[in-house]
């Protein structure tokens, strides 16, 4: 029996066309995933955790939908750290979702049309009074809109049916005040569906994965989650770059000039490079700096303080291949959908192995892909942090 037998026909077909087969992630989550259990998925970027989790939720809605048993309520609630994330979850659900009704168009069989809805606190008011006349099968949300609805009465009506919720990035909000927040938002909606709800938690590789597990369950003595760790070695092509001019305490002009004459060059040899920094004054001076360069066209900045338009239109650009490069701050860490990215820099110490590997996992992102990353230190004791850091990463060391 193969991962895939556990799907409608109409499913599998689906992803049988799309896919060459079924990621270790993938097959070890499905079976887990339709026998009810809580589940947590932690695998390197590109290996396919979000569809893991979601063709599951997407198979039982297309069975009951044949079966003419399915309602108009939200079954599958999905919650992602960022709104941005939120946005292209729903783009790339209505791939799978149109994909699946072909293949039941073609075997004859009735169309079963499964809704989805983006409810953030950029969602119109129009969009949120449809929601409350007919809910989406699938809604996609933030913890904080989450909270929102679990307290407003019309929110609870839409929520009530819910048979699982999908947390993603969960390892970005777990150790921090958010991650409490969302702790308790959880608790209050399986109060309110009767304490059936399935967890799904979608996590990057971290250590000990166990206490991410106890956070997404809620540390219950009957509850038990099958962890999904498929581990985070992968294939990696990383390098230390290092000035010509020794580096100080403090960084001299000559040596930022090398270091952005040498990004230039790497920008110049790839198709799309996103460089990473750890302040949004450094991503503006950074853009600048290698405006002059590679041209101002090619270039541009993305952190949280710019307007969500300006943010929008870096993604879109990079994603249609008109911008070259990116600089980003931790705004891009996350897997909002900008395209195929063939190179990652990053600007200055990283600080964690986990946020190096989450960054340098936005290069290579498809699953046989290899993700191709730059270290630049800019100081003799990032030099020090950061060899440490490439030589933990490639003896397979977490923090």
């Amino acid at each position: 029996m193969t991962a895939l037998s556990l799907f409608h026909p109409a499913v599998a077909a689906w992803f049988g066309r799309n896919f060459a087969a079924p990621t270790p992630a993938q097959k070890d989550a499905w079976p887990a995933i339709q026998a009810g259990r809580p589940v947590l998925i932690a695998a390197p970027t590109g290996s396919g955790k979000t569809l893991a989790a979601f063709l599951a939720a997407i198979d039982d809605l297309v069975k009951q939908g044949l079966a003419g048993t399915l309602e108009d309520k939200t079954q599958i609630v999905y919650v992602s750290p960022l709104k941005a994330l939120s946005n292209d979850i729903k783009k790339n659900l209505e791939v799978p979702l149109a994909g699946i009704r072909d293949e039941l168009a073609a075997r004859g069989l009735p169309d079963v049309a499964i809704r989805t809805l983006v409810r953030t606190g950029d969602t119109p008011q129009s969009e949120r009074a449809a929601m409350r006349k007919r809910p989406p099968h699938i809604l996609v949300t933030t913890p904080e809109s989450l909270y929102i609805l679990v307290g407003s009465q019309s929110g609870r009506e839409t929520l009530a049916g819910a048979k699982s919720v999908i947390v993603d990035e969960i390892h970005a909000v777990a150790p921090n005040k958010r991650g409490s927040h969302l702790a308790l938002t959880l608790e209050r909606l399986e109060a309110l569906c009767g304490g059936r709800l399935q967890r799904i938690g979608l996590s990057a590789t971290q250590k000990p994965i166990e206490l991410v597990a106890n956070f997404l369950i809620g540390n219950r003595p009957r509850a038990r989650c099958t962890v999904i760790d498929t581990g985070h070695r992968r294939a990696r092509d990383l390098q230390l770059e290092i000035p010509s001019s020794p580096l100080e305490a403090v960084m001299s002009g000559e040596v930022w000039t090398e270091v952005y004459d040498r990004i230039a060059q790497l920008i110049e040899a790839h198709r799309t490079t996103l460089i990473f920094v750890n302040t949004r004054r450094m991503a503006e001076r950074a853009t600048r700096a290698l405006s002059e360069r590679v041209g101002a066209d090619n270039i541009a900045a993305h952190h949280g303080s710019l307007a969500k338009e300006r943010r929008l239109d870096a993604e879109q650009r990079l994603k249609a291949g008109k911008l070259k490069a990116l600089v980003a701050t931790a705004s891009l860490e996350l897997g909002i959908d900008i395209g195929d990215v063939d190179l990652v820099c990053q600007i200055g110490s990283p600080r964690t192995i986990a946020a190096f590997l989450q960054r340098v996992g936005r290069s290579g992102h498809a699953v046989e892909g290899t993700p191709k990353g730059r270290l630049f230190p800019l100081s003799r004791d990032e030099l020090v942090e950061c060899a440490a850091l490439l030589d933990a990463v490639r003896r397979g060391e977490l923090d």
